[in-house]
């Protein structure tokens, strides 16, 4: 029997990622549309460039998905809330440590390989063997992969898991042909399925892409496309609004005035299960001390952060978990802003500032710049000194991983990874997460997510992410300081774009120009 999904989870995940009707599918256009000429190539300005040699298991994966080369067995249909048919036509649970998943027929690599249970097997055990696995799919995870026969792939767990399909959906369990496996890395100029092919890249500048002409999923309506790595927003914000781009992803809130009133750009705004958030190194003093961290939260004023700087496109957050989510902790509003309380905790952890502590503001979300000054006046007003350091997420992430870091401004997208909490809370908060920025170990956390991780029954895991979210927030382990939207920009001549607030997909099949 095909694996149904609960329609509370459909219900729930559309819930929290639609806003004003707009939801996953961004502003819908009326009327007829103008001709597609389909010589026209588009560009697109991307926040992040790719690492570690377009190996799958790392976030170079979200840049050939969102460019429109790499494909999943399933996919995360923005529009219904639910996993999808992709590469895979069906699946089902055959017993309780064993999927199968049907591969598609009449597939090909753009390198003309055929696609069939063994070329899946060879690209997924690539993942699952990584020296970092991919924190979806994983050897903690999935036990093994192997071929039943040439259109059977069977998915094999140490425990019972009901999240299977949505692991295969994460865009780290993409499918490449053999030919892309390399022993200097991966290749995958020619060896993807999707809709466009890479054919160029300028290392951390951009990536070209031709129209894959034989692409299962019917007529592609774009020549080509420039997928630019342009890690400054306020750049990113002013090619859409010359023209330079097409579509900019991740703009400023500073920008959205000037974009709001151009006829020729359209602005997308979609709720996102996306939190910026102050990490603290709970295992460097004086964060390891919970006393001091509830001090950090009390001293920070999150409403007037949220109408400052984000201008109130963002709002205070309660938690890790935003109350809109079927999930979230139970209501108790944003961390109540007391200075006197501050101070009176910093006293109780035996606070005493021998040296600034430093804060981390990611320059891939231009706010972070102003956040961290907000952060550091807030904290000065207890005695708390901060100095601020702006870097480049990737020059970074090695000393986060590693713990040599007191605090940092980053966000994290709680779907990113799989499309339930399930990925975001063992990642990045059990003692063995594999990105656990907070270097957070708590036994009491751990057991209830490794029990969330076996429930099967959609309402009793949301009531275990619940408490694991309690835990967070009791254990004060972060500030998670806003709730955001995604928001991008569209010239208004682009046609057949979709906005994807988890950022997987964006050159699409369907987009497309009219002539100029």
């Amino acid at each position: 029997m095909r694996f149904s999904f609960p329609s509370a989870l459909s219900a729930g995940l559309v819930a929290v990622l639609s806003l004003s009707g707009c939801g996953f599918t961004g502003t819908a256009s009326s009327g007829s549309a103008p001709a597609v000429d389909k010589n026209q190539r588009i560009v697109v300005d991307n926040f992040r460039a790719p690492v570690a040699n377009w190996a799958l298991e790392s976030d170079a994966a979200y840049i050939l998905s969102l460019s429109g080369c790499l494909e999943t067995l399933t996919r995360y249909d923005e529009s219904q809330g639910k996993i999808a048919p992709s590469l895979s036509t069906d699946w089902k649970q055959i017993s309780p440590l064993e999927w199968d998943f049907t591969v598609r027929e009449g597939v090909k690599f753009q390198d003309g390989t055929t696609l069939t249970a063994d070329t899946v097997v060879g690209s997924l055990d690539k993942v699952l063997k990584a020296a970092v696995p991919a924190r979806a799919f994983n050897p903690k995870v999935v036990s093994s992969v192997k071929a039943v026969d040439q259109r059977t792939v069977r998915i094999t767990t140490p425990t019972e898991s009901p999240l299977v399909p949505y692991r295969l959906a994460s865009v780290n369990t993409g499918i490449l042909s053999p030919a892309a496996f390399t022993g200097q890395g991966v290749d995958p100029f020619g060896h993807c399925t999707g809709p466009f092919t890479p054919v160029s890249e300028k290392a951390k500048q951009s990536l070209t892409l031709d129209r894959n002409e034989s692409y299962w999923g019917g007529e592609v309506q774009l020549a080509g496309a420039e997928v630019r790595f342009v890690t400054d927003g306020a750049t990113r914000a002013t090619q859409v609004r010359t023209g330079e781009a097409d579509i900019s992803m991740s703009i400023p809130v500073s920008a959205l005035s000037s974009l709001e009133t151009d006829p020729n750009v359209k602005v997308l705004k979609a709720d996102s299960p996306r939190t910026a958030t102050l990490y603290m190194n709970n295992a460097k003093a004086p964060f390891d001390n919970v006393n001091f961290r509830k001090a950090i939260t009390s001293a920070l004023d999150l409403e007037s952060l949220a109408a400052s700087v984000y201008e109130g496109a963002a709002v205070a957050s309660t938690g890790p978990f935003a109350q809109s989510e079927p999930w979230a902790t139970e209501a108790s509003g944003a961390p109540k802003f007391d200075v006197e309380n501050a101070r009176k905790l910093l006293t109780e952890a035996g606070y005493t500032a021998d040296r600034p502590l430093e804060v981390i503001a990611i320059v891939e979300r231009a706010e972070f710049a102003d956040v961290a000054t907000v952060i550091q006046d807030n904290l000065k007003a207890v005695g708390v000194p901060v100095s601020i350091v702006t870097k480049e997420y990737a020059a970074v992430e090695p000393d986060l991983l590693a713990g040599k870091y007191d605090m940092v401004l980053s966000q994290r997208n709680r779907l990113i990874d799989i499309a339930d909490p399930i990925g975001f809370l063992t990642a990045d908060y059990t003692c063995e997460g594999t990105y656990n920025l907070s270097h957070f170990c708590n036994k009491e956390y751990d057991a209830v997510i490794a029990k969330a991780a076996k429930t099967t029954d959609a309402q009793e895991r949301y009531k275990l992410y619940s408490e694991a979210g309690t835990i967070l927030r009791d254990q004060a382990v972060n500030v998670w300081l806003v709730n955001e939207q995604a928001i991008d920009a569209v010239r208004a001549d682009v046609q057949g774009h979709t906005q994807d607030p988890l950022a997987r997909y964006v050159v699409r099949s369907s987009t497309a120009k009219p002539a100029s």
